[in-house]
């Protein structure tokens, strides 16, 4: 119920920002004070969260929500404990606009008047946290995905904090760790928490433990002052503010005079920035504004830590990290990061520009550069595309010039979109790690900086026991690779990723096609024909059932302007009575050729660029898995139909890279700048065929997969191109049968080689053969539609496809 009414007020709060004065004067000041790039609909958001989680807040607080007056009373006792909320909610709910949002707010003033936190959450510190999680599921979904908003899991937190805690004790010279009182901590992006929580946990166990708990409220109190968290959300804010509040209280542990050193700010804007004299009634909001930059600006850090949020495409947001400071004539920080145009990487470049390095960069700059001459670490959980995508090279080789030793934990061997039971952020479908860099003093500028690297696997929650039991010093750490740009994986994984990757030879690649119905495609065009013919003629109530129609896909109203490239656009199904398209061979499965009705109507998802370039001469696709990675017999099949998405396997889907990008066959699926680079090698540029077969030749041999095993476990197929053109020439040959034999002879046909004429095939004796005619029924044979229709009977003939009977069409 919170969720929803704060998604109304915030509905309410955008459409009135086009029109009402006092309101985009809020924004204004809003976005002068505290976030200069504050777009209409993030203020929206803004001036929801804060208002909701502030009375909340208040209720939490044992503020009645419910009593006479306006919001004035309630916001002035808030911020007798709560200074920076307690004025936010005060400002927006000035009298001036509160009466144009007074029955969303006062509804949701009602709502929360009922609220009895401490029965809500039963004394658990963890509710707050759980509340969080499942209000932004109702809020925005998408919101929180945009902004990476997903809590860490205190076993995750657990892990980072203890790993850190090792590190501060045993190469940085604080022998109570995150006690000692030289250990200023900093969560640039707080959330909600968990992770100054858990320090403060693990810094009353380590006090009570070496001095008796009667030393721990004292040296909490001290320890107050020395942790910092940034957050930019109102709403996980204010969890974060109450919950380490709450914290310190539990240990009777005196706050500091001026507060927490929790600010609501963005932690990648200006620290430089010239304060500005504002109002008295922004005082308070200024203040606190900067502090967080004089933090930034000036307080030496010895740890950062922490979970950044995780957005592509967010060129632009990185702040004074990302475009400097205009007064100062150093360039910006993130700059260290950019590789210079000499390294040939600037197609890679736009993949730096996305939050999590931005907080890379920042908190490297804070530790290791913001102070010369100090040691600290940085500890991060983030998507570990860093790892070893060629964009990142020069972060790599900033992070082994700069730091003097790195640990890098492997969350996700599964690679992109692994299973949910194995994620450890279960919405999150790109591949995460944990990576620890210390300077300490033990290397040379001169020196990169050693990488250990570890992996853990299973469900997540094994995964989670196997965090627990880590220590820097224990069992399954491995040497990583040790070039200044080189993956930060282990020494045998940069050779395998120092191979070109099929994206980086081959310039297109998609889905297979997706039917999504079992009944468009089939064994012979007699049996679709028969199929279409019965849902023309059935009532118009039943072709519905008939169609299989889809909550997301075609229906039978549904009117197309246009058709598969080639096709006619048709009426709706719901009108039509003419015959079907003349059915086209698709490649169903390897070495399994089925039948499709090529109409759009009828084809969930028939991705239109494939049939655009089918009738190129020559063409063929190479299918591969693309979300897992084979584990025996072959890495690549060869079709020169169009293949279905589950072409390679059957399963799991795949990725199909077509040899010609256009209908005349005039333009090879290379990258630009291949055919010459092979040149160079070889004395002469290779058909773009001989390139095709030579990738044949190696993806499809069982013994690609056995060689590269250990490599293979993260998916993602990489290429050793030989730069011996007889070898080349040798490998090309052997790949021309290969996709020769995978065509059936309809592609790379020679009959001056080794008597290949004409079609593949094998002996009378040796193939399938029916000595009587197929029956029109077969007991047992599934019927898995509505469609599944018996054809007539088969003449006797020699079968050169596994799936030969025609009475059980294709299933899916």
């Amino acid at each position: 119920m919170t969720a929803r009414l704060c998604r109304v007020l915030r509905a309410e709060v955008e459409e009135l920002l086009v029109t009402d004065l006092g309101l985009q004067a809020l924004k204004a000041d809003w976005r002068r004070i505290l976030f200069p790039t504050l777009s209409d609909a993030e203020f929206a958001d803004a001036y929801a969260q804060t208002v909701t989680f502030g009375l909340l807040l208040a209720r939490v607080e044992g503020i009645a929500l419910d009593g006479p007056g306006d919001l004035h009373g309630v916001a002035a006792l808030l911020g007798q404990r709560h200074t920076l909320v307690g004025r936010a909610l005060d400002l927006l709910t000035d009298t001036q606009v509160l009466p144009k949002l007074a029955v969303s707010v006062g509804t949701l003033r009602r709502v929360l008047a009922v609220v009895d936190w401490p029965t809500v959450s039963r004394g658990r510190d963890a509710a707050w946290l759980y509340f969080y999680e499942e209000f932004l599921d109702v809020y925005d979904p998408a919101l929180r995905r945009a902004t990476g908003s997903y809590y860490t899991p205190v076993e995750v937190v657990d892990s980072m904090v203890g790993l850190v805690g090792e590190v501060l004790r045993t190469r940085l010279g604080h022998g109570a760790g995150f006690a000692s009182p030289g250990v200023h901590v900093v969560d640039p992006c707080t959330g909600s928490g968990t992770y100054l929580v858990r320090i403060i946990d693990r810094i009353a166990a380590r006090v009570g433990e070496d001095e008796g708990p009667g030393a721990v409220a004292a040296r909490l109190a001290e320890a107050s002052s020395r942790l910092v968290g940034f957050e930019l959300q109102a709403g996980p804010y204010s969890v974060a503010e109450l919950r380490l509040a709450a914290e310190f209280t539990r240990h009777a542990a005196a706050l500091p005079a001026d507060g927490l050193r929790l600010f609501l700010a963005d932690t990648l804007s200006n620290p430089y920035e010239v304060e500005e004299q504002l109002s008295a009634q922004y005082r308070q909001i200024a203040q606190s504004r900067q502090r967080a930059n004089r933090v930034k600006a000036e307080d030496p850090v010895v740890v950062v830590i922490g979970n950044p949020p995780y957005r592509e495409r967010s060129r632009g947001s990185g702040g004074w990290v990302e475009t400097g400071d205009p007064a100062a004539t150093q360039s910006a920080p993130l700059a260290d990061f950019l590789p210079p145009k000499a390294w040939g990487l600037g197609t890679h470049v736009k993949h730096l520009y996305n939050p999590y390095v931005y907080f890379w960069r920042w908190a490297t700059w804070k530790v290791f550069d913001g102070h010369p001459g100090e040691r600290g670490v940085v500890a991060f959980i983030t998507v570990a595309g860093f790892l070893n995508g060629p964009g990142f090279a020069r972060m790599r080789d900033y992070l082994r010039r700069t730091a003097d030793a790195v640990w890098v934990v492997d969350c996700s061997p599964e690679g992109h979109q692994p299973e949910v039971a194995t994620r450890i952020f279960q919405g999150v479908q790109q591949p995460v790690c944990i990576v620890v860099a210390v300077r300490d003093g033990t290397t040379g500028p001169e020196v990169p900086a050693p990488v250990r690297f570890t992996t853990v696997t299973g469900t997540r929650h094994d995964k989670f026991a196997q965090l627990k039991a880590l220590t820097l010093k224990g069992p399954g750490w491995v040497a990583g690779a040790d070039g200044w740009t080189d993956p930060l994986l282990p020494a045998g994984a940069a050779t395998w990723m120092s191979l070109p990757a099929m994206d980086d030879l081959l310039a297109w690649s998609g889905s297979g096609m997706m039917p999504g119905r079992t009944w468009v495609s089939g064994p012979s065009p007699a049996v679709l024909r028969a199929r279409w013919q019965r849902l023309m003629a059935a009532p118009r109530g039943e072709k519905a059932a008939l169609l299989h129609e889809h909550t997301r896909d075609r229906a039978i109203t549904t009117v197309l302007s246009d058709n598969l490239p080639g096709y006619p656009a048709r009426a709706a199904l719901a009108d039509e009575a003419g015959p079907c398209a003349d059915p086209v061979r698709i490649g169903y499965r390897s070495f399994d050729r089925q039948w499709i009705i090529p109409d759009k109507r009828v084809i969930n998802q028939p991705n239109p660029g494939l049939w655009q370039v089918r009738s190129a001469p020559g063409q063929l696709h190479l299918t591969v898995l693309s979300r897992t990675s084979p584990s025996s017999g072959p890495a690549a099949s060869a079709t020169c139909l169009i293949p279905d998405l589950d072409h390679f396997r059957g399963s799991f889907g795949g990725r199909a890279f077509p040899l010609w990008l256009d209908a005349a066959a005039t333009k090879p699926n290379l990258v630009p700048g291949l055919l010459d680079h092979l040149a160079g090698l070889y004395g002469t540029a290779p058909a773009p065929t001989e390139v095709f077969a030579y990738l044949a030749a190696l993806l499809a041999s069982p013994a690609y997969v056995a060689t590269y095993a250990d490599d293979l476990t993260t998916p993602g197929l990489r290429v050793p191109l030989t730069a011996d053109a007889a070898l080349f020439g040798e490998a090309a040959a052997l790949g021309a049968q290969v996709l020769w034999l995978h065509t059936y002879g309809e592609r790379f046909r020679d009959p001056a080689a080794g008597g290949r004429r004409g079609r593949p095939g094998c002996r009378r004796a040796a193939g399938p053969w029916w000595p009587w005619p197929s029956p029109t029924t077969r007991p047992g044979c599934p019927r898995r539609s509505p469609m599944s229709l018996r054809p007539a009977p088969w003449p006797w003939a020699r079968v050169g496809s596994r799936r030969s009977n025609p009475t059980c069409g294709p299933t899916r």
